[in-house]
């Protein structure tokens, strides 16, 4: 937990680039890169998997060291949250639908109108996505994102300003972190620092902080 980024993509080596030194998503499936440590040979690695102008995250507990050839563009702080109580189901309006290949660009576009994170045409790839359709519209979504034995992370929560106050996203993130529960896994999450709504939802829920992260 205090490297998700590398402990997912060690796992998840059908959906990365690189090898054992260091590793990124594929470009369609997510911007996430991580080297194994900081070794200065496993730095270089890492410097090597990003294209000149080309962006990536890093996601870490410890403090982020980078090699000379990249640049942080940008520093913040989140927090990592954990589930420590089992989680129930919330029922509500809308109808719940699993999401799939059909649905990206509704998915897309709800991303990029809400920015729950990094969210690209093959995200949804990474783990079970669900959502909540109002008259047809995809109002609402939430997901699975970085994953190893044991362990899931919810992420892609997010609902489109028209339906938001009416409870979508507490209902779709109790669903995809009980089913992660029954799989006899840890529902993880990861929220920006100063996102206290965000944080107040995941405690309600059950979920509680673990640690900061550098991002």
């Amino acid at each position: 937990l205090d490297h998700p980024v590398w402990a997912a993509l060690a796992h998840c080596t059908h959906l990365a680039e690189g090898d054992e030194r260091a590793r990124r998503y594929r470009r369609d499936v997510n911007l996430f890169a991580a080297a194994r440590d900081d070794e200065p040979a496993n730095l270089q690695a890492l410097q090597a998997l990003v294209l000149p102008g080309e962006s990536v995250y890093v996601l870490q507990v410890p403090a982020i060291r980078l090699s000379e050839g990249l640049v942080a563009v940008r520093s913040a702080q989140g927090v990592q949250m954990q589930a420590t109580r089992p989680i129930e189901p919330e029922s509500g309006e809308g109808v719940l639908v699993e999401l799939g290949e059909a649905d990206v660009p509704e998915m897309l576009a709800l991303a990029q109108l809400t920015e729950p994170g990094p969210f690209l045409p093959r995200t949804f790839t990474m783990g079970r996505f669900v959502g909540v359709r109002i008259d047809g519209r995809l109002a609402a979504m939430a997901g699975e994102r970085m994953r190893w034995p044991g362990f899931t992370e919810l992420s892609g929560v997010c609902t489109h300003p028209e339906f938001r106050g009416r409870g979508l996203a507490r209902r779709l993130s109790s669903v995809v972190a009980q089913a992660i529960q029954q799989r006899q896994e840890l529902p993880f999450l990861h929220a920006w620092a100063s996102n206290r709504a965000a944080i107040a939802l995941y405690e309600s829920l059950g979920f509680e902080w673990r640690t900061d992260v550098q991002v």
